[in-house]
């Protein structure tokens, strides 16, 4: 039930009375088998689905915040950077780097040369923007 409503749309009560047990003693059991409390184990089930959203999606974080059941961006955040390590933002930028390079390195080439070249183009030049788009263009 909590894997097919990451919303929490569903109370602890109400979770205990579908399995006909009191609150106390569902989470109790629930502690014994997953190894954490009930409501840990969501907020570990929302933050997979919202990385999920990060990497398949173009949504805002806010709308991936309330995807998941958290309609405060902040502590969408907060928890998010506390499971991986990184904002959602930041997360996103690098799943989406690392997924280029991955496609760069399948298709023969070296990421980070192609990025390194770019960036040297960009920094030696007078009028960045023109040599920039005449090295992408030369390059393609």
């Amino acid at each position: 039930m909590m894997r097919d409503d990451v919303r929490g749309e569903l109370s602890l009560g109400e979770f205990a009375q579908s399995v006909n047990l009191s609150v106390w003693r569902l989470c109790h059991i629930f502690k014994s088998d997953v190894g954490m409390p009930p409501i840990r184990f969501l907020r570990q089930l929302r933050m997979e689905r919202a990385k999920d959203l990060l990497e398949s999606s173009f949504l805002s974080v806010k709308e991936i915040a309330f995807q998941v059941g958290l309609n405060d961006e902040s502590h969408f955040a907060r928890d998010f950077k506390a499971a991986y390590g990184y904002s959602p933002t930041l997360y996103r930028s690098r799943f989406q780097s690392d997924k280029e390079d991955n496609q760069e390195r399948s298709n023969g080439n070296q990421p980070s040369s192609v990025r390194q070249q770019l960036t040297q183009a960009a920094k030696q030049s007078i009028l960045p923007t023109v040599h920039l788009f005449v090295y992408i263009f030369s390059y393609f």
